[in-house]
């Protein structure tokens, strides 16, 4: 067939050739942003933990290697949070009021020597203020948000920013979870117990320099 366009009448007519097809572009995926918190959780707890953001403000990843799975429903009730900021938010009602104060002393005198946040939610999901946490206790790289909740075994769980991370060595937080968050210790005596006990060995660990063998020791 030829082309019939009226300039091109006096030129011997040529196959009509097929119109190229223009090579389609192979869409680049977006890489997904990272999370700048991570969970520290041994496999079960890391079940408990997709929820700790959306539970107790969960989202992570697992330290341990393990990925986050079998996430419930997330939570977000910030008609539980306290009117007025505390680092310490006791929905269970685990500690007593003279608990709460020595840990809120003892928090804030961390921050002022080190620099680090540490905030404790103390829960029985699904009783607990989830998504609503992050924003009320405005959750950076430099916090560590410890979450004890006795409902998935070991009762301590951590989320810590990137410069914590940085600092503290990976393995602090499941030898401290091992130690103080098993269900044998804090049944036999309590779970204010654990949650003293490892408030006090992260602020131990937070004031020890910086180094190799920095936090070698859950004290």
């Amino acid at each position: 067939m030829a082309f019939c366009h009226a300039t091109l009448l006096s030129r011997p007519p040529f196959p009509a050739t097929k119109a190229l097809s223009k090579p389609q572009k192979t869409p680049i995926p977006k890489s997904k942003p990272t999370d700048s918190k991570k969970w520290i959780c041994s496999d079960l707890r890391c079940k408990s933990l997709n929820l700790a953001f959306s539970a107790a403000l969960a989202v992570g990843i697992a330290l341990s290697g393990h990925e986050l799975a079998d996430a419930k429903v997330g939570v977000n009730k910030p008609e539980l949070l306290p009117k007025e900021f505390t680092p310490v938010i006791d929905v269970a009602g685990f500690l007593s009021a003279g608990q709460e104060n020595r840990l809120r002393e003892e928090i804030t005198n961390i921050e002022k020597d080190t620099g680090f946040k540490l905030r404790v939610l103390a829960q029985n999901y699904p009783d607990t203020p989830g998504l609503a946490i992050k924003d009320f206790w405005q959750v950076d790289d430099r916090t560590i948000v410890f979450v004890a909740d006795p409902t998935f075994g070991n009762i301590l769980n951590f989320n810590v920013g990137t410069l914590v991370d940085l600092d503290i060595p990976r393995s602090f937080w499941s030898r401290l979870a091992g130690k103080y968050g098993n269900m044998f210790y804090w049944k036999e005596k309590g779970e204010d117990a654990s949650i003293e006990a490892a408030v006090m060995a992260i602020s131990n660990c937070l004031r020890e320099p910086v180094g190799a063998n920095n936090c070698s020791e859950v004290k």
